[in-house]
């Protein structure tokens, strides 16, 4: 398994279009194999930093989920209406693999 760890750095004033957003992304995920965590927004301390965690079985099974969004209509309206919202000022993506037992 491969978890897909998300550090955002969000516009404080679009945080209801970043939870949107957010919002919109779990069923996607987990429609197209992965298993979403949750996003996690601002709530103490910094009020622009939020996180999201999603697992798949392997590398290349989240690597075949991101060729299949180029071609899925949900994703491309997803992504679009985040270009138009720009809540999103950045983020860093980085994969980790759990330690169990």
């Amino acid at each position: 398994m491969i978890t897909c760890y998300l550090k955002y750095v969000v516009d404080m004033h679009k945080i209801p279009e970043f939870e949107d957003y957010a919002r919109r992304w779990i069923p996607i995920v987990n429609r197209m194999g992965g298993t979403h965590h949750g996003y996690f927004l601002p709530h103490e301390g910094a009020s622009n930093i939020a996180y999201a965690l999603f697992s798949f079985p392997s590398l290349a099974a989240y690597e075949t989920y991101r060729s299949q969004m180029a071609g899925d209509a949900e994703c491309m309206a997803t992504l679009e209406l985040e270009q138009k919202n720009r809540s999103i000022i950045s983020y860093e993506r980085s994969f980790m693999r759990p330690v169990l037992e």
